[in-house]
């Protein structure tokens, strides 16, 4: 009775979230259009690179202003190596936001990030291009699991990005 119910809902959920995926000659054509590939570029734009980076050198001379202003007074060493810790972490982020490419290929998108992210064409079911003020994304829902999103900082990006959000778009 449970495997019965079970099975009505993932054939519901499946329903839900059936989309039509472009034809290969709707695919063709977006792969002609986007013009030669690969279409690489960073993933963030300058300016938001340039942000973070002030952002992490003030909170790092804020960090040494504190330290140095204690002189004498005792110091919860687990506090200071927690935020020796998360200090860490944010330069962790920075550096890879300052390196961080996206790259649209004949077999699909990929993104160099903490981890690298990668989605083949035949497992986009439909996309959807989020122009937020910071980052240009394309979010990428595959019926199977989480959304792979994916940053353009480059104007080439961006573009390839809105195209492919127009073929991979909700039917």
């Amino acid at each position: 009775m449970a495997a019965t119910s079970a099975a009505t809902a993932k054939m519901a959920a499946m329903q839900l979230f059936n989309f039509n995926r472009p034809s290969a000659q709707e695919h063709a054509a977006l792969i002609e259009e986007l013009g030669p590939l690969p279409v690489q570029g960073a993933a963030w734009p300058s300016w938001v690179k340039i942000l973070v980076w002030v952002v992490v050198a003030l909170i790092g001379v804020q960090i040494i202003r504190v330290a140095t202003a204690l002189q004498g007074q005792p110091v919860n060493p687990v506090m200071a190596g927690s935020i020796l810790v998360c200090f860490c972490g944010l330069l962790l982020v920075a550096r890879v936001m300052a390196v961080s490419q996206t790259r649209i290929t004949p077999e699909g998108i990929e993104q160099t990030w903490l981890t690298r992210r990668a989605i083949a064409w035949e497992d986009i079911q439909f996309a959807k291009f989020v122009p937020m003020i910071a980052s240009k994304r394309l979010i990428c829902f595959t019926g199977r699991s989480r959304p792979v999103v994916f940053q353009a900082g480059t104007r080439e990006l961006q573009l390839a990005f809105a195209r492919i959000a127009v073929v991979y778009r909700r039917r």
